[in-house]
């Protein structure tokens, strides 16, 4: 894996968690950058599952036995302690097999279907449109137009809430930014370790207008019916960071091998963080800071190693055995 890529995931993940540390910083306006980590984790995913080369049941199966495990072991052991609980069976199953409560997983399984349609048709019919039309762009073009429409026609714009992660227009974003993630891959050589400044101040630039223009609508409902503006720019974002970040690759590379290390541990076990965190943060949340942000960090960081640890440990056990037999 390119280290840049472990170095966005791990980027990622950290904003997410930040943005969950509501009544933890002695101001909640810290607690921001969810939304961004959001979307470049899923360019990440894009960037990552470029080169699809299994049939869609092995391939989608494949990444149920990468997700789901985690969800199940996790789910079970917070019903045990009692942190959580459900009305009916009908809602436990639900969280089993349509985890609401993890918006990014029900978001991502939903998404992989779309993006495995688009990966084998723009692998089948890409290079027959080589020089007349960029099929990646002219799909993010096509999801651009149909968010629109349904902004326009459908969606209830009397105030803001587009960046709300539990509406389903939230997909829209996400898709795009699997698609970006894509592009990226395809034209890496555009960007890795391209030295220049420019990117630099338009990038600062757009996170000045993106958390500007989200301040906007919040605190002015008349200009309400613009909201989808500041998801524009997020995108733009987004492809700032990743130029950005992709630019610093051989940097990146140089690092020490304990930080680089590190990071690419976090980058390994982000989705174990995701599922973990919730019920620590609500645990830990009213000590006095900065002693409850050291405590929810080191035992999400802590119980997400020892969940990695549980879902990798029937391979750890098959490779020692296999090793033992040779």
């Amino acid at each position: 894996m390119i280290f840049f890529i472990d170095f966005l995931r791990a980027l990622a993940m950290a904003l997410i968690t930040n943005s969950h540390y509501t009544g933890v910083y002695p101001t909640d306006l810290i607690a921001n950058g969810g939304l961004l980590g959001d979307v470049i984790f899923f360019a990440v995913s894009g960037f990552c599952l470029s080169n699809i080369k299994l049939p869609f049941h092995k391939w989608y199966f494949k990444r149920i036995m990468r997700i789901y495990p985690i969800i199940w072991i996790i789910t079970l052991f917070y019903l045990a302690i009692g942190a959580y609980r459900y009305d009916s069976v009908i809602i436990f199953a639900r969280e089993m097999f349509i985890p609401v409560g993890y918006h990014f997983v029900t978001s991502i399984m939903l998404l992989y279907i779309p993006y495995y349609l688009f990966v084998y048709l723009e692998k089948k019919y890409g290079e027959s449109y080589k020089g007349k039309i960029d099929l990646t762009v002219f799909t993010i073009a096509a999801v651009l137009a149909a968010w629109l429409t349904v902004y326009l026609f459908f969606y209830d714009r009397s105030y803001y809430h587009i960046d709300n992660v539990r509406e389903p227009m939230i997909r829209f974003l996400y898709f795009e930014a699997m698609l970006i993630g894509y592009y990226i891959k395809k034209h890496l050589e555009l960007f890795e370790n391209k030295k220049g400044i420019f990117k630099w101040i338009i990038t600062f630039g757009l996170f000045g207008t993106y958390f500007a223009s989200k301040m906007l609508f919040v605190k002015k409902p008349s200009v309400s019916s613009l909201q989808i503006l500041n998801q524009y720019v997020l995108l733009a974002l987004l492809i700032g960071v990743f130029v950005c970040v992709a630019s610093l690759s051989d940097r990146l590379d140089k690092l020490p091998d304990f930080i680089k290390n590190i990071i690419s541990y976090l980058a390994k076990i982000t989705l174990e963080i995701y599922v973990v965190q919730i019920v620590i943060i609500e645990r830990f949340r009213y000590l006095k800071f900065p002693v409850n942000w050291i405590v929810i960090t080191a035992i999400i960081v802590a119980g997400a190693s020892i969940l990695h640890f549980v879902i990798k440990s029937p391979q750890l056990i098959k490779g020692k055995l296999k090793k033992k037999d040779s």
